[in-house]
């Protein structure tokens, strides 16, 4: 999961009104594609062969006649030889990734055997880029509390202000900001499903998007025809000390082997340097060292080993997200309840976290707790998966050494899903790992389109960081 604020272009496509549906087969409302169109600084070669349509959808699914938003889609059509299998569904993550712009201008996520034998199909979640964004002032969002909380001042001027957020975001959103939950999105898949026509799909989740995944072959598991969650979200976490511990010991765990590479690597900028120590004097002089430790937390997603160590040894501390209005992190409140009571129980998280984590003590995630505070309880919380019925099973992909999605929650989610999920365990670094590795990419793509179940326990080499 990327918890940061993005900055996403907004844009109108064309679509048909489908108000009123429900989720029930009955309703089957038919899409209008036109050629996607370039935004901005897209390519327009590389735009070219993509089809958009906007997908007409209630607010909230508890209330199918009430007000509608529309839902941004983008596809590109199987491109042969091969028999078409399908359509394979994308769920974009972040929170707030694009699918729309994947489709158009990304591609190269999808191997060229994907691309030949399936419809390629994905959206921009609820609340993201163009499907209805959540929006709030820009002012606002620049003034947004450090998650590193230093006093029981500090922490009462938190809340006041997510409260306050809250309701600039509501006033700009309009009626969808209390509804951009994924027990809403599962829905808003299921729909999509329905107005291509098919009555199975295919489904690749990455990051955020295994968390939409997994809710839905929980809620519709007679329409998957086979799923991929790749660097798996597990939304089991029953306490904010659990979803904390977990996040910060991935990235450490991440961050260690950072070191171990530069130790053994001649050409790394801090080679023969005491890098703990130098990262512990980083940390102290910077005036913002949550922002410090996310910069380094994100270029361990690829790694980026080597411009790491010269970030590092340069001291240079990474700018701050420009700010655009747009937040798509507002999801994360109404997916997780993660309750700090006090301001001695937050301390108590970072003292504990600095306690079992040398150098990455500020995880990413942090901030995933620090912005719900004050919130109310969320609409769909934790919970262990119930998976029923699957024809195949899910197959869950992870790094051992992922950053953002450590590989104790595959492990979590694959003892869920029971024999309805397979692990693919790939043996390196990084967050993802369908493009690191061919032995994960020709495995996964096997399973997706001939549904060859890899074998439990199957993993897969690890292949050394470019740099």
């Amino acid at each position: 999961m990327t918890f940061i604020r993005r900055a996403v272009a907004g844009a109108l496509f064309i679509g048909v009104a489908a108000a009123g549906l429900t989720t029930t087969a009955a309703a089957s409302p038919q899409l209008r594609w036109a050629d996607c169109q370039p935004e901005g600084k897209d390519d327009p070669a590389e735009v070219k062969g993509s089809e958009c349509a906007t997908l007409r959808l209630p607010v909230d699914w508890r209330d199918p006649g009430g007000p509608t938003f529309g839902l941004a889609l983008a596809r590109r059509k199987a491109e042969g030889p091969g028999e078409r299998v399908g359509v394979l569904v994308f769920g974009p993550g972040g929170p707030g990734d694009s699918g729309v712009d994947r489709v158009k201008t990304g591609m190269d996520r999808f191997s060229e055997d994907l691309r030949d034998r399936f419809d390629i199909v994905s959206f921009d979640p609820r609340g993201v880029a163009r499907s209805n964004p959540v929006k709030c002032s820009v002012d606002l969002l620049d003034k947004q509390p450090s998650p590193i909380i230093r006093s029981a001042a500090e922490f009462t001027a938190t809340i006041s202000y997510n409260r306050a957020l809250a309701k600039d975001c509501r006033e700009h959103t309009g009626p969808l900001y209390d509804h951009i939950d994924t027990w809403q999105t599962v829905r808003d898949v299921d729909a999509v499903r329905r107005a291509l026509g098919e009555s199975t799909i295919s489904f690749h989740g990455s990051s955020y998007g295994t968390l939409l995944g997994a809710q839905y072959a929980e809620t519709y598991p007679r329409r998957v025809r086979a799923m991929v969650l790749e660097s798996v979200s597990d939304h089991s976490s029953a306490t904010t000390q659990a979803f904390l511990d977990d996040q910060a010991a991935a990235g450490q765990d991440s961050f260690d082997e950072f070191v171990k590479w530069c130790d053994a690597t001649t050409t790394c900028a801090l080679h023969g340097t005491d890098i703990h120590a130098r990262w512990a004097d980083l940390l102290a002089k910077s005036p913002d060292p949550f922002t410090l430790s996310f910069g380094v937390f994100r270029m361990l997603y690829e790694p980026k080993w080597a411009a790491l160590a010269e970030m590092l040894k340069a001291g240079v501390t990474p700018p701050k997200p420009t700010q655009t209005g747009l937040y798509p992190l507002a999801v994360f409140c109404q997916d997780w309840n993660l309750p700090v009571r006090s301001y001695r129980e937050y301390a108590g998280h970072l003292q504990r976290l600095a306690r079992n984590n040398q150098d990455l003590r500020y995880p990413g995630q942090l901030m995933a707790v620090s912005i719900c505070l004050g919130s109310p309880p969320a609409d769909n919380p934790q919970h262990r998966l119930k998976v029923r019925e699957l024809k195949t099973p899910v197959l869950l992909a992870n790094a051992i050494h992922d950053p953002a999605t450590g590989y104790m929650w595959a492990q979590s989610v694959e003892r869920q899903l029971g024999r309805h999920g397979v692990l693919l365990t790939y043996q390196g670094w990084g967050h993802g790992s369908y493009t690191k590795s061919p032995c994960m990419q020709s495995a996964i793509d096997s399973y997706l389109i001939a549904r060859d179940v890899p074998e439990r326990g199957t993993s897969c080499p690890a292949v050394p960081p470019a740099g």
